[in-house]
């Protein structure tokens, strides 16, 4: 016998089991696709924070930094510290309110929305190496399944939750 392997008793070691269910594979899924994505969008000297301001601006050009930071759910100074290093790669640039002059307004600059595209270009690749063992209909279905926790969990749309957990 093995005098290194004892049987486990009530007060040794608890076998290790892997962990199943649903919320781990999502875990471990979501952990993967993001390294995944990181090392994507790297070659365009973007982090993945970097991707979802860059697409947020994009969708709604002109807002103010106030009004990304209540989307995002941060404090204001966090948004200035996010675009001002995008505004230091030249891909957004602050242009005064001409409502507010004591607000400013963001939007893509061309070199920002060169930048989007070769994102989504990596993005959709992104998606299409992670989906690869499912068919179209099969991704669809992930997808309004996907959807519906999403929503139920009260997740705002199009918000990574990690902005608020990063310094």
């Amino acid at each position: 016998m093995n005098s290194s392997r004892q049987p486990a008793d009530a007060t040794g070691p608890v076998p290790a089991t892997a962990p199943r269910g649903a919320a781990f594979l999502l875990a471990q899924i979501g952990a993967h696709a993001a390294g995944r994505f990181a090392e994507r969008v790297a070659h365009l000297g973007l982090t993945p924070a970097d991707v979802g301001l860059l697409r947020m601006v994009a969708g709604q050009p002109g807002r103010s930094q106030r009004a990304l930071a209540e989307d995002l759910g941060v404090v204001p100074s966090r948004v200035v510290k996010l675009i001002d290093v995008l505004e230091g790669k030249g891909l957004v640039e602050r242009r005064r309110s001409e409502e507010d002059r004591r607000n400013y307004e963001l939007h893509l600059t061309a070199e920002g929305r060169s930048t989007l595209g070769a994102v989504s270009r990596a993005a959709a690749a992104h998606e299409d190496a992670l989906l690869a063992a499912l068919d179209s209909e099969q991704r669809g279905h992930l997808l309004g399944l996907l959807q519906r926790i999403a929503a139920e969990q009260d997740l705002t749309p199009g918000v990574h939750p990690g902005y608020r957990a990063r310094g």
